[in-house]
């Protein structure tokens, strides 16, 4: 891709904002509104943040590793910075969108890149019904939660609640219990892109539950509608070397 001008956005912490003031010395600096391309300087959760507050603008992201794990992130190299955005490879994403209904019959909608996970509010089990495209498929989940995650979200909290970690490009997504109690041996399933996905909460006046896209939580929700929206491109930049579906699956056979 060819590369005229760079934004560089970077993490609060002082590792990321040192290497931001170097690289925009080196390199020149443009507004993020007006950029080619955007630098993210941070960890998995800034690039998550930066994503999302530049969805609108459909602008490839590159980003490189000033935090911890980087999942998301390229290496960190201060020298031939447009050689190396211009030889990236892009990935698009689908973020998926939440439609969540409360009991006292508000709606509110929001978009995640990770997942949409629905999470028990009190000592109180949830009771969830769920439906995928209409049909009942679970009739009743005793569970700390459960969630709904994109092949990019998949080694994020969907890993740590021992779901399945999705190649990108599979056309899957993953539907995860989170502590299930009953059916106990209940692991999830794996779901073509395009299914719409919903969660009906049983007994929510004593057994409350939010529900959690990304970073946008709506409390006491009745019913969850999650599906993927297929007119929302985000477009990362990754090195040929050490691209997303790579890490995706060196993570799989990591010990």
């Amino acid at each position: 891709m060819h590369i005229h001008s760079i934004a560089f956005v970077a993490a609060d912490t002082k590792i990321a904002q040192d290497a931001m003031y170097r690289l925009k010395h080196r390199y020149g600096h443009v507004s993020p509104d007006t950029a080619d391309v955007i630098v993210a300087l941070g960890g998995d959760g800034f690039m998550l943040e930066t994503l999302h507050r530049y969805m609108g603008r459909k602008v490839p992201i590159y980003g490189m590793n000033r935090g911890t794990v980087g999942f998301l992130m390229n290496e960190f190299r201060e020298i031939d910075l447009p050689e190396r955005i211009a030889e990236a490879q892009t990935v698009e994403l689908h973020p998926l969108q939440m439609e969540a209904h409360t009991m006292q019959g508000e709606s509110m909608c929001a978009l995640a890149i990770n997942e949409v996970s629905l999470l028990r509010e009190t000592r109180q089990a949830a009771k969830l019904r769920i439906k995928i495209d209409g049909v009942e498929r679970l009739a009743e989940l005793v569970c700390d939660g459960a969630l709904v995650c994109t092949p990019a979200g998949s080694t994020a909290y969907n890993l740590s609640a021992h779901g399945p970690i999705l190649p990108m490009g599979s056309g899957l997504l993953a539907l995860t219990p989170i502590s299930p109690f009953r059916p106990r041996r209940w692991r999830g399933a794996l779901l073509p892109h395009g299914a719409e996905v919903v969660f009906d909460v049983q007994d929510p006046q004593k057994r409350p539950v939010s529900a959690v896209a990304d970073y946008t939580e709506v409390r006491d929700v009745s019913r969850v509608i999650i599906r993927e929206d297929s007119n929302m491109k985000i477009k990362l930049l990754f090195d040929p070397e050490h691209n997303l579906e790579e890490r995706i699956l060196k993570e799989q056979f990591v010990e």
